[in-house]
């Protein structure tokens, strides 16, 4: 049996020259197409025989450009994004203008100041799976025999993995004969994909993530950076404005009223796979900070998709093994360069493509040590190494017959490894979000040196406050020099897309 399409009212494209404006259209295009499908579905679930096959599309903005040239001003003319690489059509999808508003009225203005053209807004032939129209408490799918929810599939559109691929971002996508060039590293599909996932593995809704994100690969940094948010949160006084942690339960500044939904969050039985607690401050400038476990699948997995956010800049703050003899426990690596031993995007990034460390992150994390730890100059230089990370995939490479890591190593010049870093700073790279690494020593496997649970203990006691407040201060030197001197031009190809 084959239906006729069932769409809502079409909405023409229209040409704008004011990114406000613009804007507007995209959230009247989203929020008709998103309530079409959610009122279907709750037909479809009450029992109702629709009128055909259910479709909705996202919107798009597009721009055509006839000429290399830019209308750069001060501020256009020093920023890495905002501008398409030379005269054509350029297009995007675009999907949850009530997470990104802020984000597309900025890419917006840009586009419209860089190049003097009219931005076009219409409803795209993209369809919007029905699984990504659910608001954030729908759970109306259980509520359906399995006969029905298999009769969904001929009802609705579901996710299409083909529309959501990373050949974009990986510089592999060419645009068959016709079709425009693309504006965004992420079409709406990938995106809406994306925020799907982070829900399921963090535990959070994507709506409490900051630009400011900090990684780390032990539960002790977590403990520590959740008392430092309560502590926050009965601060009066203090910058940031809520604490929300896993469960979506939210912790208002004393002060503070409680929002609307506040009420909603619960406490999980359990954690999720990678638990994210966030420290939230005006404009989304706060500090999320991310569990990603051991080991460099979780830390690919993890920023594959908190990379749709388009966050400022993220860190990673761990434990490493110390490589050199001269290194004690407790000393920090401030990451310069990476051995990618991890495997886990040798298909996506090639491993001659250099990760290059970035001035802006490494100059604030030196800082940061410096202004937390009240060391200068050759004491400094003491406690904290700039150096080569390895990062591998096996946890136990120090029992491998021949010593052939360790070769490997030596041949690099590494001064540590660990089993996430290099990922973290790779996937920075590929999806252009500004990274950085800074470690701390927890054990020197090759110098005798492993972790015992006394020393472990002691260590973590000694450690794990002053490297989390390190973190923290680099993030409030980042944020205070401001995002746009943040996103180098390091980071961006020749053929790059307008969208930051």
């Amino acid at each position: 049996m084959h239906f006729m399409p069932y769409l809502p009212t079409f909405i023409a494209p229209a040409r704008f020259t004011d990114p406000a404006a613009a804007l507007a259209q995209v959230r009247l295009i989203y929020n008709r197409q998103i309530d079409h499908l959610r009122e279907a579905m709750q037909r479809f679930v009450a029992g109702e025989t629709l009128p055909g096959h259910v479709r909705a599309c996202y919107p798009f903005v597009r721009v055509h450009t006839i000429t290399v040239a830019r209308h750069d001003t001060l501020e256009t003319a020093l920023l890495s994004y905002g501008f398409v690489a030379g005269p054509g059509r350029f297009e995007t999808t675009l999907t949850r203008p009530d997470l990104y508003g802020e984000y597309y009225l900025e890419q917006f203005r840009l586009l419209l100041e860089n190049h003097h053209v009219e931005l076009e807004v219409g409803t795209s032939t993209q369809p919007i799976p029905v699984h990504f129209s659910f608001a954030e408490h729908d759970h109306i799918e259980g509520n359906m025999t399995a006969a029905r929810r298999m009769l969904m599939r001929d009802v609705f559109d579901l996710p299409d993995l083909a529309a959501m691929d990373d050949g974009i971002a990986n510089g592999t996508y060419e645009p068959r004969p016709g079709e425009p060039q693309p504006l965004s590293l992420f079409t709406a599909p990938r995106v809406d994909y994306s925020l799907h996932r982070m829900r399921h593995y963090t535990g959070t809704a994507p709506e409490w993530f900051q630009n400011f994100i900090l990684f780390t690969n032990y539960q002790f940094y977590i403990d520590e950076f959740v008392r430092l948010g309560h502590q926050a949160m009965a601060d009066p006084d203090s910058e940031y404005t809520a604490f929300v942690e896993p469960g979506n339960v939210v912790t208002r500044r004393v002060g503070l009223p409680a929002v609307e939904g506040d009420d909603l969050g619960i406490q999980p039985p359990r954690l999720p796979q990678m638990p994210a607690y966030h420290l939230m401050r005006a404009n989304r400038t706060g500090i999320t900070m991310v569990n990603i476990g051991v080991g460099p699948a979780n830390a690919k997995n993890i920023t594959d998709h908190i990379a749709v956010l388009r966050p400022h800049a993220w860190i990673m703050l761990g434990h490493c093994a110390g490589l050199r003899n001269s290194q004690q426990l407790g000393d920090y690596v401030l990451a310069h360069g990476y051995v990618r031993e991890d495997h886990v995007l040798d298909e996506e990034l090639p491993l001659w493509v250099p990760i290059p460390a970035l001035a802006e992150i490494q100059l604030a994390l030196e800082k940061a040590v410096a202004d937390v730890t009240q060391m200068k100059g050759p004491d400094l230089k003491r406690i904290m190494r700039t150096g080569t990370v390895a990062s591998t995939d096996n946890r136990n490479w120090e029992l491998l017959p021949d010593n052939q890591p360790q070769r490997r190593f030596s041949q690099s010049r590494a001064v540590a490894l660990d089993m996430e870093s290099a990922t973290i700073a790779a996937n920075g790279f590929r999806f252009r979000v500004p990274y950085g690494t800074l470690l701390c020593v927890s054990d020197k496997p090759l110098h005798g040196e492993i972790k015992l649970p006394g020393m472990a203990n002691h260590f973590y006691r000694e450690r794990v406050d002053q490297h989390l407040r390190i973190g923290m201060r680099a993030v409030e030197l980042l944020r205070e020099q401001g995002n746009k001197n943040l996103h180098s031009r390091k980071l961006r190809s020749f053929a790059e897309v307008a969208f930051q």
